[in-house]
């Protein structure tokens, strides 16, 4: 096992999605549309039954449930980098914590996946090519991340929360090794509405995906930043918010 010492960013980010766990679930209806979708698109292209799955930055369960629900899979291991996520794991399940670059993989897997987490990861090639390694001959490799496109609304007003790890489909191509044949590759844009800054910001604490952020809002932070949102992306319908999500499904060579 490698050593399990948070980086700034992971600590940061786990603060946060511990602060939102609470409200995750039913806040996060785009990262649940996601991760329903991922499940969807590998029901096609996985065998029903899988004898060892991994699934990681699997939160309150928004790819687990369908997932168990779409495939007969012997033997599950979840993991989170927030312990207390454990409580959401299929009681039939291993729960293991901590970050994905760090945590023992389990060997010869059939199936690893994971939805709206790979964004988070420094290292992204160094990790995906970790991940493969504990593929089995013809394993899978499902994830959804998030293009460059992600949260541009933010990013053009200052905000320095952004994941470090924003790839594009065509981008993934790249990071994969030789030894993985994509199977499905997708990116669809996705946009949330809000009717002020504060409920939009809200939404943000609400689902943890704020999870680099450093700052403190004041009453005038607030102010300005509702100001300059309705200025530069203000529209009859209220504050567009744009989630830009990416599918990846690929295979290990046989």
């Amino acid at each position: 096992m490698k050593d399990l010492t948070f980086s700034p960013t992971q600590s940061k980010v786990q603060q946060s999605f511990r602060r939102g766990l609470a409200s995750y679930h039913e806040t996060a209806s785009q990262q649940a549309d996601i991760a329903e979708r991922l499940c969807t698109l590998l029901r096609p292209i996985a065998p029903p039954t899988l004898l060892k799955v991994f699934e990681f930055g699997m939160g309150t369960g928004h790819l687990t449930l369908p997932l168990t629900r779409s495939f007969n899979i012997a033997a599950l291991t979840v993991n989170d980098l927030v312990p207390e996520c454990a409580a959401y794991a299929p009681e039939s399940s291993h729960f293991v914590p901590g970050p994905i670059e760090a945590v023992e993989l389990p060997s010869s897997l059939d199936l690893i996946c994971s939805a709206s987490t790979v964004q988070w990861i420094d290292d992204l090639p160094g990790t995906i090519a970790r991940l493969t390694d504990a593929l089995t001959e013809g394993g899978l490799l499902a994830l959804s991340g998030f293009g460059t496109a992600q949260f541009h609304e933010l990013r053009a007003l200052g905000s320095t929360a952004a994941a470090p790890s924003y790839v594009d489909a065509e981008g993934w191509r790249a990071i994969l090794p030789s030894n993985m044949t994509v199977k499905h590759l997708s990116q669809a844009r996705k946009v949330n509405w809000f009717p002020t800054a504060l409920a939009l910001l809200k939404h943000l604490r609400g689902t943890g995906v704020n999870g680099a952020a450093s700052q403190s809002w004041s009453a005038s932070d607030l102010k300005r930043f509702e100001k300059d949102y309705w200025q530069r992306f203000g529209t009859p319908r209220g504050l567009p918010l744009t989630y830009d999500p990416v599918w990846i499904i690929a295979q290990k060579s046989q």
